[in-house]
Protein backbone atom coordinates (compact mmCIF):
# COMPACT_ATOMS: atom_id res chain seq x y z
CA UNK A 1 0.00 0.00 0.00
CA UNK A 2 1.61 3.65 -0.73
CA UNK A 3 1.65 5.30 2.08
CA UNK A 4 1.96 9.48 2.22
CA UNK A 5 5.77 8.66 3.55
CA UNK A 6 6.62 7.79 0.10
CA UNK A 7 4.42 10.38 -1.23
CA UNK A 8 6.59 12.87 0.54
CA UNK A 9 9.89 11.10 -0.23
CA UNK A 10 8.78 11.45 -4.05
CA UNK A 11 8.46 15.30 -3.84
CA UNK A 12 12.27 15.90 -3.84
CA UNK A 13 12.15 14.75 -7.46
CA UNK A 14 8.81 15.97 -8.42
CA UNK A 15 9.55 17.56 -12.45
CA UNK A 16 9.41 21.10 -12.86
CA UNK A 17 6.31 23.01 -15.34
CA UNK A 18 8.99 23.54 -17.76
CA UNK A 19 9.56 20.13 -17.97
CA UNK A 20 6.33 18.55 -17.72
CA UNK A 21 5.55 21.04 -20.20
CA UNK A 22 8.63 19.92 -22.68
CA UNK A 23 7.28 16.09 -22.18
CA UNK A 24 3.81 16.80 -23.55
CA UNK A 25 5.64 18.62 -26.70
CA UNK A 26 7.82 15.47 -27.36
CA UNK A 27 4.81 14.06 -27.64
CA UNK A 28 3.13 15.02 -30.16
CA UNK A 29 4.66 13.71 -33.23
CA UNK A 30 4.08 10.13 -31.80
CA UNK A 31 0.69 11.20 -31.07
CA UNK A 32 0.09 12.47 -34.86
CA UNK A 33 0.91 9.20 -35.83
CA UNK A 34 -1.11 7.24 -33.63
CA UNK A 35 -4.18 9.81 -34.41
CA UNK A 36 -6.12 8.11 -36.96
CA UNK A 37 -5.38 4.59 -34.94
CA UNK A 38 -7.19 6.56 -32.19
CA UNK A 39 -10.42 7.45 -33.90
CA UNK A 40 -10.95 4.09 -35.74
CA UNK A 41 -10.76 1.73 -32.36
CA UNK A 42 -12.74 4.81 -30.36
CA UNK A 43 -10.28 4.94 -27.92
CA UNK A 44 -6.73 6.22 -27.23
CA UNK A 45 -4.62 3.53 -27.41
CA UNK A 46 -2.97 2.53 -23.73
CA UNK A 47 0.58 3.22 -25.32
CA UNK A 48 0.04 6.51 -24.77
CA UNK A 49 -1.75 6.23 -21.85
CA UNK A 50 1.19 4.66 -20.30
CA UNK A 51 3.67 7.46 -21.73
CA UNK A 52 1.62 9.74 -20.30
CA UNK A 53 1.45 8.12 -16.71
CA UNK A 54 5.19 7.65 -16.97
CA UNK A 55 5.38 11.39 -17.68
CA UNK A 56 3.79 12.40 -14.54
CA UNK A 57 1.00 14.45 -16.59
CA UNK A 58 -2.10 13.24 -14.20
CA UNK A 59 -0.19 13.97 -11.18
CA UNK A 60 -0.14 17.62 -11.85
CA UNK A 61 -3.59 18.37 -9.82
CA UNK A 62 -3.10 15.43 -7.53
CA UNK A 63 -2.73 16.32 -3.78
CA UNK A 64 1.40 15.89 -2.71
CA UNK A 65 -0.02 13.73 0.27
CA UNK A 66 -1.02 10.92 -2.52
CA UNK A 67 2.49 11.52 -4.41
CA UNK A 68 1.00 14.30 -6.60
CA UNK A 69 2.60 17.45 -7.84
CA UNK A 70 -0.61 19.92 -6.63
CA UNK A 71 0.64 22.39 -9.23
CA UNK A 72 -0.37 25.66 -10.73
CA UNK A 73 -3.84 24.86 -13.08
CA UNK A 74 -2.01 26.54 -16.09
CA UNK A 75 0.85 23.88 -16.02
CA UNK A 76 -2.00 21.31 -16.39
CA UNK A 77 -3.74 23.77 -19.11
CA UNK A 78 -0.51 23.87 -20.62
CA UNK A 79 0.17 20.56 -20.58
CA UNK A 80 -3.15 19.58 -21.95
CA UNK A 81 -3.06 22.07 -25.35
CA UNK A 82 0.34 20.27 -26.26
CA UNK A 83 -1.66 17.12 -26.55
CA UNK A 84 -4.27 18.18 -27.98
CA UNK A 85 -2.11 19.77 -31.06
CA UNK A 86 -1.24 16.25 -31.38
CA UNK A 87 -4.35 14.43 -31.22
CA UNK A 88 -7.41 16.30 -29.69
CA UNK A 89 -9.06 13.35 -28.27
CA UNK A 90 -5.78 12.97 -26.49
CA UNK A 91 -5.98 16.01 -25.05
CA UNK A 92 -9.35 15.66 -24.22
CA UNK A 93 -9.51 13.24 -21.83
CA UNK A 94 -5.86 13.86 -20.58
CA UNK A 95 -8.09 16.85 -19.54
CA UNK A 96 -10.91 14.74 -18.42
CA UNK A 97 -9.28 12.14 -16.78
CA UNK A 98 -6.25 14.78 -15.55
CA UNK A 99 -8.45 16.88 -13.43
CA UNK A 100 -10.23 14.20 -11.71
CA UNK A 101 -7.48 13.96 -8.87
CA UNK A 102 -8.76 17.40 -8.06
CA UNK A 103 -12.58 16.29 -7.44
CA UNK A 104 -11.25 13.23 -5.99
CA UNK A 105 -9.15 15.41 -3.37
CA UNK A 106 -12.30 17.26 -2.14
CA UNK A 107 -14.05 14.06 -1.31
CA UNK A 108 -13.84 12.77 2.15
CA UNK A 109 -10.44 11.47 3.12
CA UNK A 110 -11.58 7.81 3.32
CA UNK A 111 -13.01 7.91 0.04
CA UNK A 112 -8.91 8.95 -1.01
CA UNK A 113 -7.73 6.53 0.52
CA UNK A 114 -10.20 3.75 -1.00
CA UNK A 115 -9.04 4.97 -4.92
CA UNK A 116 -5.66 5.87 -4.18
CA UNK A 117 -4.54 3.39 -1.28
CA UNK A 118 -3.08 0.58 -3.30
CA UNK A 119 -2.10 2.66 -6.37
CA UNK A 120 -2.29 6.10 -6.44
CA UNK A 121 -1.90 6.43 -10.09
CA UNK A 122 -5.53 5.10 -10.72
CA UNK A 123 -7.80 7.04 -13.03
CA UNK A 124 -11.16 8.22 -13.02
CA UNK A 125 -13.85 8.70 -15.40
CA UNK A 126 -16.97 10.82 -14.80
CA UNK A 127 -20.19 11.79 -16.34
CA UNK A 128 -21.58 14.13 -14.23
CA UNK A 129 -25.38 13.84 -16.26
CA UNK A 130 -27.71 13.99 -13.24
CA UNK A 131 -29.78 10.96 -14.61
CA UNK A 132 -29.21 8.52 -11.45
CA UNK A 133 -32.07 6.99 -9.57
CA UNK A 134 -31.32 7.41 -5.71
CA UNK A 135 -32.32 6.12 -2.68
CA UNK A 136 -31.95 6.82 0.78
CA UNK A 137 -29.96 3.81 2.84
CA UNK A 138 -28.02 3.70 6.00
CA UNK A 139 -25.35 5.08 5.97
CA UNK A 140 -25.74 6.21 1.95
CA UNK A 141 -27.58 5.95 -0.86
CA UNK A 142 -28.49 2.86 -3.58
CA UNK A 143 -27.83 4.28 -7.02
CA UNK A 144 -29.19 3.11 -10.30
CA UNK A 145 -28.94 4.36 -13.66
CA UNK A 146 -27.44 4.73 -17.23
CA UNK A 147 -25.66 7.67 -18.31
CA UNK A 148 -23.68 8.73 -21.50
CA UNK A 149 -20.39 10.36 -22.50
CA UNK A 150 -17.46 8.79 -20.12
CA UNK A 151 -14.71 9.81 -21.62
CA UNK A 152 -11.91 7.50 -21.23
CA UNK A 153 -13.87 4.98 -19.23
CA UNK A 154 -11.66 2.23 -20.52
CA UNK A 155 -8.52 3.19 -19.06
CA UNK A 156 -10.02 3.80 -15.28
CA UNK A 157 -10.58 1.79 -12.19
CA UNK A 158 -13.35 4.15 -10.89
CA UNK A 159 -16.16 6.37 -11.89
CA UNK A 160 -17.96 9.69 -11.14
CA UNK A 161 -21.54 10.41 -11.77
CA UNK A 162 -23.92 12.59 -11.19
CA UNK A 163 -26.99 12.27 -9.56
CA UNK A 164 -29.77 14.24 -7.78
CA UNK A 165 -30.81 12.88 -3.82
CA UNK A 166 -34.17 13.41 -3.21
CA UNK A 167 -35.23 15.15 -0.02
CA UNK A 168 -35.30 12.56 3.08
CA UNK A 169 -38.03 15.00 4.67
CA UNK A 170 -40.79 16.67 3.21
CA UNK A 171 -39.99 20.38 2.97
CA UNK A 172 -36.20 19.64 2.18
CA UNK A 173 -34.74 20.67 -1.03
CA UNK A 174 -32.84 18.00 -3.41
CA UNK A 175 -29.36 17.54 -3.24
CA UNK A 176 -27.16 17.37 -6.10
CA UNK A 177 -24.08 14.64 -5.53
CA UNK A 178 -21.14 13.15 -7.86
CA UNK A 179 -21.56 9.45 -6.72
CA UNK A 180 -17.88 7.60 -6.72
CA UNK A 181 -18.29 3.88 -7.68
CA UNK A 182 -15.48 1.22 -8.17
CA UNK A 183 -15.06 -0.49 -11.61
CA UNK A 184 -17.18 -3.66 -10.06
CA UNK A 185 -19.77 -1.49 -9.61
CA UNK A 186 -20.72 -0.70 -12.91
CA UNK A 187 -20.75 -1.66 -16.81
CA UNK A 188 -19.38 -0.02 -19.69
CA UNK A 189 -21.10 -0.12 -23.04
CA UNK A 190 -17.87 -0.16 -25.81
CA UNK A 191 -20.54 0.23 -28.42
CA UNK A 192 -22.59 3.04 -27.14
CA UNK A 193 -19.67 6.06 -28.48
CA UNK A 194 -20.55 6.62 -32.67
CA UNK A 195 -19.97 9.74 -33.13
CA UNK A 196 -18.57 12.38 -35.90
CA UNK A 197 -15.69 14.25 -33.95
CA UNK A 198 -13.76 12.90 -30.91
CA UNK A 199 -14.34 9.49 -31.68
CA UNK A 200 -11.28 8.53 -29.81
CA UNK A 201 -12.08 9.65 -26.08
CA UNK A 202 -13.88 6.40 -25.59
CA UNK A 203 -16.57 8.36 -24.01
CA UNK A 204 -18.86 4.91 -23.41
CA UNK A 205 -21.98 4.80 -21.91
CA UNK A 206 -22.20 3.76 -17.82
CA UNK A 207 -24.84 1.75 -16.85
CA UNK A 208 -25.61 1.19 -13.12
CA UNK A 209 -27.76 -1.68 -11.85
CA UNK A 210 -28.99 -0.98 -7.73
CA UNK A 211 -25.42 -0.85 -6.33
CA UNK A 212 -25.01 1.08 -2.40
CA UNK A 213 -22.40 3.86 -2.50
CA UNK A 214 -21.54 5.33 1.05
CA UNK A 215 -22.33 8.73 2.12
CA UNK A 216 -18.52 9.45 2.61
CA UNK A 217 -18.13 8.26 -1.51
CA UNK A 218 -20.05 11.40 -2.22
CA UNK A 219 -19.21 14.84 -3.23
CA UNK A 220 -21.93 17.80 -2.56
CA UNK A 221 -22.05 20.23 -5.57
CA UNK A 222 -23.06 22.78 -3.01
CA UNK A 223 -19.66 21.82 -1.26
CA UNK A 224 -17.74 22.66 -4.52
CA UNK A 225 -19.72 25.66 -4.94
CA UNK A 226 -19.29 27.19 -1.75
CA UNK A 227 -15.73 25.40 -1.38
CA UNK A 228 -16.37 23.88 2.03
CA UNK A 229 -15.25 20.37 1.08
CA UNK A 230 -14.56 17.77 3.61
CA UNK A 231 -11.37 16.96 1.17
CA UNK A 232 -10.05 20.56 2.47
CA UNK A 233 -9.32 19.42 6.02
CA UNK A 234 -6.38 17.17 4.46
CA UNK A 235 -5.88 18.56 0.96
CA UNK A 236 -5.43 22.17 3.28
CA UNK A 237 -2.59 23.86 0.15
CA UNK A 238 -4.31 27.14 -1.72
CA UNK A 239 -5.10 24.99 -4.97
CA UNK A 240 -7.92 23.07 -3.00
CA UNK A 241 -9.26 26.31 -1.98
CA UNK A 242 -10.59 27.53 -5.61
CA UNK A 243 -14.49 26.54 -6.55
CA UNK A 244 -14.06 23.16 -8.34
CA UNK A 245 -16.28 23.50 -11.25
CA UNK A 246 -13.60 26.79 -12.50
CA UNK A 247 -11.27 23.66 -12.96
CA UNK A 248 -13.57 21.31 -14.52
CA UNK A 249 -15.21 23.56 -16.83
CA UNK A 250 -11.66 24.71 -18.20
CA UNK A 251 -10.41 21.12 -18.32
CA UNK A 252 -13.50 20.61 -21.62
CA UNK A 253 -12.17 23.74 -23.30
CA UNK A 254 -8.72 23.98 -23.09
CA UNK A 255 -8.44 20.97 -25.88
CA UNK A 256 -10.00 22.81 -28.43
CA UNK A 257 -6.51 25.46 -28.12
CA UNK A 258 -4.42 22.06 -29.35
CA UNK A 259 -7.22 21.34 -32.00
CA UNK A 260 -6.81 25.11 -33.63
CA UNK A 261 -3.29 24.80 -33.51
CA UNK A 262 -3.10 21.65 -35.44
CA UNK A 263 -5.53 23.43 -37.84
CA UNK A 264 -3.45 26.21 -38.61
CA UNK A 265 -0.65 23.95 -39.58
CA UNK A 266 -2.51 22.07 -41.68
CA UNK A 267 -4.32 24.65 -43.20
CA UNK A 268 -0.33 26.67 -43.76
CA UNK A 269 0.77 23.26 -45.31
CA UNK A 270 -1.88 23.56 -48.02
CA UNK A 271 -2.08 26.85 -48.12
CA UNK A 272 1.76 26.74 -49.75
CA UNK A 273 1.24 23.85 -52.30
CA UNK A 274 -1.99 24.04 -53.31
CA UNK A 275 -2.89 25.29 -57.00
CA UNK A 276 -6.64 25.58 -57.80
CA UNK A 277 -6.93 23.22 -60.91
CA UNK A 278 -10.49 25.64 -61.74
CA UNK A 279 -8.80 28.79 -61.80
CA UNK A 280 -4.79 28.66 -61.53
CA UNK A 281 -4.85 30.74 -58.46
CA UNK A 282 -2.24 29.49 -55.89
CA UNK A 283 -3.64 29.55 -52.40
CA UNK A 284 -0.40 30.84 -51.01
CA UNK A 285 -1.52 34.32 -52.69
CA UNK A 286 -5.15 33.91 -51.60
CA UNK A 287 -5.82 37.47 -49.34
CA UNK A 288 -8.59 35.84 -47.94
CA UNK A 289 -6.91 32.23 -47.28
CA UNK A 290 -4.41 35.22 -45.59
CA UNK A 291 -6.95 36.49 -43.28
CA UNK A 292 -9.09 33.53 -41.90
CA UNK A 293 -5.58 31.79 -40.81
CA UNK A 294 -4.68 35.27 -39.75
CA UNK A 295 -7.82 35.21 -37.67
CA UNK A 296 -7.26 31.73 -36.34
CA UNK A 297 -3.79 32.15 -35.14
CA UNK A 298 -4.05 35.53 -33.49
CA UNK A 299 -8.06 35.43 -32.07
CA UNK A 300 -6.74 31.09 -30.13
CA UNK A 301 -3.30 33.28 -28.89
CA UNK A 302 -5.58 36.22 -27.35
CA UNK A 303 -8.33 33.44 -25.88
CA UNK A 304 -5.20 31.78 -24.87
CA UNK A 305 -3.95 34.69 -22.62
CA UNK A 306 -7.51 35.53 -21.28
CA UNK A 307 -7.88 32.11 -19.97
CA UNK A 308 -4.55 32.30 -18.54
CA UNK A 309 -4.98 35.24 -16.61
CA UNK A 310 -8.02 34.03 -14.93
CA UNK A 311 -6.30 31.24 -13.33
CA UNK A 312 -3.54 33.40 -12.20
CA UNK A 313 -6.01 35.60 -10.80
CA UNK A 314 -7.98 32.78 -8.59
CA UNK A 315 -4.40 31.33 -7.90
CA UNK A 316 -3.44 34.49 -6.37
CA UNK A 317 -6.34 35.39 -4.78
CA UNK A 318 -6.60 31.46 -3.31
CA UNK A 319 -2.90 31.92 -1.74
CA UNK A 320 -4.15 35.39 0.02
CA UNK A 321 -7.13 33.23 1.26
CA UNK A 322 -9.63 36.00 0.04
CA UNK A 323 -12.78 34.70 -1.33
CA UNK A 324 -13.36 34.83 -5.23
CA UNK A 325 -16.23 37.23 -6.14
CA UNK A 326 -19.04 35.79 -7.84
CA UNK A 327 -18.94 38.55 -10.59
CA UNK A 328 -15.52 36.84 -11.38
CA UNK A 329 -16.33 33.54 -11.07
CA UNK A 330 -19.42 34.45 -13.36
CA UNK A 331 -17.19 36.54 -16.20
CA UNK A 332 -14.19 33.01 -16.06
CA UNK A 333 -17.30 30.67 -16.46
CA UNK A 334 -18.32 32.74 -19.47
CA UNK A 335 -15.36 33.11 -21.21
CA UNK A 336 -14.17 29.42 -20.96
CA UNK A 337 -17.79 28.39 -22.65
CA UNK A 338 -17.54 30.60 -25.35
CA UNK A 339 -13.98 29.27 -26.70
CA UNK A 340 -14.80 26.34 -28.46
CA UNK A 341 -17.46 27.97 -30.50
CA UNK A 342 -15.21 30.38 -31.56
CA UNK A 343 -12.52 28.51 -32.47
CA UNK A 344 -14.69 26.20 -33.96
CA UNK A 345 -16.11 28.57 -35.98
CA UNK A 346 -12.09 30.53 -37.22
CA UNK A 347 -11.22 27.07 -38.45
CA UNK A 348 -14.51 26.40 -40.60
CA UNK A 349 -13.65 30.09 -42.06
CA UNK A 350 -10.23 28.57 -42.95
CA UNK A 351 -11.77 25.19 -44.43
CA UNK A 352 -13.99 26.58 -46.96
CA UNK A 353 -11.10 28.57 -48.48
CA UNK A 354 -8.95 25.19 -48.79
CA UNK A 355 -10.67 24.25 -51.75
CA UNK A 356 -11.15 20.62 -52.45
CA UNK A 357 -7.90 19.68 -51.03
CA UNK A 358 -9.21 20.08 -47.37
CA UNK A 359 -12.65 17.62 -47.64
CA UNK A 360 -10.95 14.60 -47.88
CA UNK A 361 -10.38 12.39 -44.83
CA UNK A 362 -6.70 12.15 -45.44
CA UNK A 363 -6.51 15.88 -44.51
CA UNK A 364 -4.87 17.04 -41.73
CA UNK A 365 -7.37 19.26 -40.97
CA UNK A 366 -10.59 17.43 -41.39
CA UNK A 367 -10.32 15.46 -38.04
CA UNK A 368 -9.90 18.70 -35.38
CA UNK A 369 -12.00 20.65 -37.46
CA UNK A 370 -14.67 17.65 -36.58
CA UNK A 371 -13.16 17.35 -33.26
CA UNK A 372 -13.96 21.33 -32.29
CA UNK A 373 -17.75 20.97 -34.02
CA UNK A 374 -18.02 17.83 -31.44
CA UNK A 375 -16.69 19.38 -28.35
CA UNK A 376 -19.41 22.51 -29.14
CA UNK A 377 -22.18 19.76 -27.92
CA UNK A 378 -20.77 19.72 -24.17
CA UNK A 379 -22.69 21.54 -21.80
CA UNK A 380 -19.65 23.75 -20.00
CA UNK A 381 -19.04 24.48 -23.48
CA UNK A 382 -22.37 26.35 -24.31
CA UNK A 383 -22.23 30.14 -23.32
CA UNK A 384 -26.02 30.32 -23.46
CA UNK A 385 -26.04 28.91 -20.20
CA UNK A 386 -23.92 31.41 -18.70
CA UNK A 387 -25.22 34.90 -19.77
CA UNK A 388 -27.86 35.57 -17.14
CA UNK A 389 -25.44 34.90 -14.11
CA UNK A 390 -22.80 37.59 -15.78
CA UNK A 391 -25.69 40.07 -16.19
CA UNK A 392 -27.27 39.17 -12.99
CA UNK A 393 -23.77 39.26 -10.81
CA UNK A 394 -22.98 42.18 -12.90
CA UNK A 395 -25.86 43.33 -10.70
CA UNK A 396 -25.31 42.25 -7.71
CA UNK A 397 -27.66 39.39 -7.65
CA UNK A 398 -26.72 35.76 -6.73
CA UNK A 399 -25.98 33.49 -9.31
CA UNK A 400 -28.90 31.26 -10.68
CA UNK A 401 -26.62 28.19 -11.95
CA UNK A 402 -24.06 27.62 -9.39
CA UNK A 403 -21.63 25.54 -11.31
CA UNK A 404 -19.27 28.15 -11.47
Amino acid sequence: MATLADSRSAEAINPTAQELIARARAMIPALKTRARQCVADRNVPAETIAEMQDAGFFRILQPKRWGGYEMHPNVFFEVQKALAEGCMSTGWIYGVLGCHPYELALFDSQAQADVWGDDNAMLVSSTYQPVGKVEHADGGFYLSGHWGFSSGSLHSGWVLLGAIVPPAKEGEAPDMRTFLLPRNDYRIDPESWQVFGLQGTGSHDIIVDRVFVPEYRTHRAVEGFLCTNPGQRENDGPLYTLPWAQVFIRSVSTAAFGGARAAVGAAMAIMESRISTNTGKASKADPMLHAAISAAHTQALEMELTLKASFEELMDLAERGEAIPMETRARFAYQSSTVVRRLARLVDEMVQLLGGRAIYMSSDIIQPWLDLNAARAHVANDPNNRTADVVGTMLGQPPAFTFM
